[in-house]
């Protein structure tokens, strides 16, 4: 019996007991939701299998002694199938304890649904707009991007998990200064020049310049002979704004759709695929910027002031309002952010029921006038948007910060992590930890092929799980006769807890936008099956005593041997670990290898 079932029986019992009139003042309206009823594993194993406060948490409103309620719990409970006894325990705690087949039932339900189990539909319905890294087409992907891919497609393979539709998106800031910027290093590259002081530096960007420089002479154009003086007009005969010049133009077009193609390679090496690559600039091209601001004034938030325009967030809880068209008649930054807001919630494909934002902890200010502006549109902060802010990374070698990269400068990319300890391991150590902590990566442990090693410590348990099955094979040792309820020793009473747990943490980690907790299960899942694979059998260990022969060493086999049917079921309790270990590991983007 699973937590879940638990957790629905005792839902149940309380409905009962109102209906019964048993339940003193307490009415089937007041009953929390099924979910509300926690079942948990008590960490002194004295107490049982599993434990519940669902009579602590109603006593209140029944008029009754939280102990005599339990009271009336465990006595239904009691007599409920797989349920070997009940105990009322401290102030209210129900204490259970199942019988050894109930327990083991996991077994065949994880073997049954392979790669499903613990998946469900609750979301089913909503479709997620999950935007994340959205790094500026300027450089490689940086440390902080890094960990928001490795992030952001787990959340989305979580949420997935949970039933919901996820549109994964990349937004390309490429309107604004940022682009003039990195053209104006481009240049000052190609002519020997010093990088200007609000340029971007970096061995990149001298090998940028050379292949725009070759790209315009393959196509019969010798970009530095182009006017770098201001003015002229671009390719498709607009006028250059103050500051351009015909060359720079020719960098930036050529420029940034290069900064683009070695962004999409990056992240498909990383294993995220994107469904949405969105650009900015079309915003501005596509009428959506004043398309956003015309409905704004219309719902009477916008309005005209020191020869500006301006967006009254104040109306919808933010500390001031803001510009969102400049005196001198150019956008302000913001009034892109209304625009794809806008257009997530009312897209032809895919519209966004919510709309979440991964961004980096510098962006923490931007959080009231976003949610003013959700307001604003008629919409619920906290549900249609959600931002989630996530925390600086440290790399580490030797102790010492690792800061320089040999291509990009003062940074560390995506690339020099990948390098440094491949994907499996960048992946997991940027998802294993709450992004709304700092975390430290310690390249020498996570190159290591030790047991403080979090990623090698969970896909060793996967490629163990897998080399006792090759084991059992050449044993003959098959599914044939299995037992589960034979599964009744400490080690498998913890692994079968385990496994029942996942369905509970799989839900949690979509609700609580959490896909670290999905590690820090596969760590515990993996420490206490290596634990069991140390003390209980599926086939013969050899010998311990090599000076053994005949009927000493065969005496010494037979007693590591369990019988046939403790066997088997040992072997089915072997391959659900292995299923779930795989399945979690793919929820993180990460391989689960079967040898190692």
């Amino acid at each position: 019996m699973s937590p879940e079932a638990l957790s629905e029986l005792i839902f149940n019992i309380a409905n009962n007991l109102v209906n019964e009139g048993k339940a003193g003042t307490l009415t089937t309206d007041l009953i929390p939701p099924q979910a509300k009823f926690a079942v948990m594993r008590p960490k002194d194993r004295a107490h049982g299998d599993w434990a519940s406060n669902a009579a602590m948490q109603l006593a209140k409103k029944a008029g009754m002694k939280p102990h005599d309620f339990a009271e009336l719990f465990a006595a239904e409970l009691a007599n409920a199938d797989g349920i070997k006894s009940v105990e009322v325990a401290g102030p209210g705690f129900i204490n259970i304890v199942l019988d050894s087949a109930s327990a083991a039932a996991v077994v065949d339900t994880v073997l049954n649904e392979g790669a499903n189990y613990g998946k469900n539909d609750h979301l089913s319905g909503k479709t997620l707009n999950l935007e994340f890294v959205s790094a500026n087409p300027t450089g490689p992907i940086h440390i902080g991007g890094t960990r928001w891919a490795a992030v952001g497609d787990s959340m989305a393979r979580v949420l997935e998990a949970n039933g919901a539709k996820v549109v994964r998106e990349y937004y390309f800031n490429d309107h604004g200064e940022q682009i003039n910027r990195f053209a104006k290093s481009l240049v000052a590259a190609a002519h020997g020049e010093e990088t200007p002081i609000d340029g971007y530096k970096g061995a990149y960007i001298d090998e940028i310049a050379r292949r725009v420089i070759d790209e315009a002479k393959a196509d019969g154009i010798a970009i530095l002979d182009l006017p770098r003086v201001d003015g002229g007009v671009d390719n498709d005969g607009n006028p250059l704004g103050e500051g351009d010049s015909e060359q720079r133009e020719e960098f930036r077009k050529r420029a940034v759709p290069m900064m683009f193609d070695e962004i999409r390679k990056s992240m498909k090496d990383f294993r995220v695929n994107f469904d949405v690559w969105f650009h900015e600039n079309s915003l501005y091209s596509d009428g959506e910027v004043d398309k956003a601001i015309a409905d704004l004034r219309e719902r009477g938030d916008i309005y005209e002031k020191d020869g500006a325009t301006w967006f009254e967030s104040t109306k919808h809880g933010d500390d001031k309002d803001r510009v969102i068209i400049k005196s001198d008649g150019n956008y302000a930054y913001f009034a892109a952010d209304i625009a794809y807001y806008r257009n997530k919630r009312h897209r032809d494909n895919d519209p966004a029921d919510i709309a979440i934002y991964m961004l980096g902890a510098d962006h923490h200010g931007y959080i009231g006038r976003m949610m003013a502006m959700c307001a604003a549109f008629g919409d619920e902060p906290g549900e249609n948007m959600q931002i989630l802010i996530g925390q600086l990374v440290n790399v580490l070698k030797d102790g010492k910060a690792v800061r320089m990269s040999k291509r990009a400068g003062n940074v560390v990319t995506i690339d020099d992590l990948t390098d440094a300890i491949g994907v499996d391991a960048s992946r997991y150590s940027l998802a294993r930890t709450d992004y709304n902590s700092p975390v430290d990566i310690d390249l020498n442990l996570l190159a290591s092929h030790s047991n403080e090693n979090p990623v090698y410590y969970v896909q060793y348990a996967h490629a163990r799980s897998c080399n006792v099955d090759r084991n059992a094979a050449a044993a003959g040792i098959t599914y044939e006769g299995a037992d589960v309820s034979l599964l009744d020793t400490a080690a498998d009473g913890e692994v079968l807890a385990a496994l029942a747990q996942w369905p509970a943490l799989l839900r949690e980690a979509g609700d609580l936008r959490a896909p670290h907790r999905v590690a820090h299960y596969l760590e515990d899942l993996a420490a206490t099956y290596h634990k069991w694979y140390n003390v209980e059998r599926v086939v013969p260990m050899e010998l311990t005593d090599p000076e053994a022969r005949g009927e000493q060493a065969e005496a010494l086999r037979i007693a590591k041997a369990p019988e046939p049917a403790r066997a088997a079921a040992r072997l089915k309790l072997n391959d659900a670990v292995k299923t779930v270990i795989a399945e979690g590991l793919d929820l993180l983007g990460v391989a689960a290898p079967d040898r190692m």
